[in-house]
């Protein structure tokens, strides 16, 4: 699991609990001291209830991560 974080925008992101297709990687979170990825976000859903909130976006923290493959990544969220 040493990707880039720049490779992971072009996965797509499944929750192995229900098999739900949570969309594809909008960005990373890494801890700048160590450079160390901590998590990745995917956005929200786009449900018309939603529009009025801030921030829908879905933060999955890095050992959520089950599996990173050529076009998938596998979390348990």
């Amino acid at each position: 699991m040493h990707d880039k974080g720049l490779d992971f925008k072009h996965k797509e992101v499944v929750n192995i609990k229900d098999g739900k297709r949570l969309g594809y990687v909008q960005d990373v979170c890494a801890d700048l001291e160590t450079g160390v990825i901590t998590s990745i976000i995917v956005p929200g859903s786009n449900k018309f209830l939603n529009i009025f909130s801030q921030n829908n976006d879905i933060v999955i923290p890095w050992q959520n991560i089950k599996c990173i493959g050529d076009d998938l990544i596998l979390v348990d969220f």
